[in-house]
């Protein structure tokens, strides 16, 4: 038996943001209408360095396997990691396997896919101004995606170094033909936005809910276990909160851990799954001035969906 395989170069070249938005609502819908899925496993290696297992199943594709991946850091980029690895695709009919993909091109993509579906649901419609805290793999991808799913007039970089925050930004408003500024500037990025996007692996806060203006929309990314938290529990007691899976969040999201810790919130402040918005299930923003969340620690039924995405476009071009 031949598997086919799709390296990071064709999950780029297929995984495109449109049909990744619209695979990752379907997917979270699949997950948030379908029955109890495993929990990632996450095994400490030492000296930063993590493997994890992540399996599930995809009903409505009628699809099952796992995603399998390192997280190492990466040599001379303190905070910055490198996510090794492959996600595995079996038939839920015959057994069969059907494809691997490169996990790190799939997680980046996908990642960032979800978020904008997420904003797409939940930002208000109105939203013009971005703010991307972080200056990494991920922010670059949220950049992207987002752009899909609202006209923003202006968007904003945030970085511990301006000069990087700067260089990404002039990338992008080239690249995308909007004002993009870059900044070391938290306070005054989150200030101007309606929608922000946290994409850093800082292990303590870089956004506060005392920066955000009323009617902001948050997707909390970069974090995806126990241990660094990006924003402060203010931020997460205030808003409207969305898991991606609402399991994974309550053992798993290390921002609302530490604000349940401290007896700001409990498991019911996990208003529903993103999933239950995409089904019309669970009401997402309630007005204009609400805050709301959605916290992405990714599942696997993400990148299940996001390679049988990319084997069906290279099938229908072979």
């Amino acid at each position: 038996m031949t598997v086919p395989y799709y390296a990071a170069h064709q999950v780029e070249a297929l995984l495109d943001f449109p049909g990744g938005i619209q695979a990752m609502r379907e997917a979270m819908a699949s997950l948030s209408a379908g029955g109890p899925q495993p929990l990632r496993q996450i095994f400490p290696l030492g000296d930063e360095r993590l493997f994890a297992v992540m399996p599930g199943s995809l009903e409505a594709q009628s699809l099952f396997g796992a995603k399998v991946i390192s997280f190492f850091p990466q040599p001379g980029e303190a905070g910055r990691w490198r996510h090794r690895g492959m996600v595995l695709c079996f038939d839920g009919e015959t057994g069969e396997p059907v494809c691997l993909a490169d996990a790190e091109a799939v997680t980046t993509i996908r990642t960032a896919c979800a978020s904008a579906a997420a904003t797409d649901a939940l930002a208000r419609a109105d939203a013009d101004v971005l703010a991307v805290f972080g200056t990494g793999t991920q922010a670059a991808s949220h950049i992207r995606a987002l752009a899909h799913v609202r006209p923003f007039r202006k968007m904003i970089i945030w970085g511990r170094s301006e000069e990087r925050a700067a260089a990404m930004a002039a990338r992008f408003e080239a690249e995308l033909g909007v004002a993009v500024t870059g900044t070391a500037d938290g306070q005054g990025a989150a200030g101007e936005a309606q929608v922000i996007c946290t994409t850093s692996s800082s292990a303590e806060p870089i956004l506060l809910h005392e920066w955000i203006r009323p009617g902001t929309h948050v997707n909390l990314v970069g974090s995806s276990f126990l241990g660094p938290v990006e924003v402060d529990s203010a931020l997460v007691a205030a808003g409207r909160y969305f898991a991606d899976y609402r399991p994974s969040v309550l053992a798993q999201a290390a921002e609302f851990a530490v604000a349940r810790d401290a007896g700001l919130i409990t498991d019911e402040h996990v208003v529903g799954e993103i999933g239950d918005v995409f089904a019309g299930r669970v009401a997402g923003r309630e007005d204009e001035d609400q805050l709301t969340i959605y916290k992405s620690l990714g599942h696997v039924v993400q990148d299940l969906a996001a390679a049988l995405y990319v084997h069906r476009r290279s099938s229908i071009g072979s």
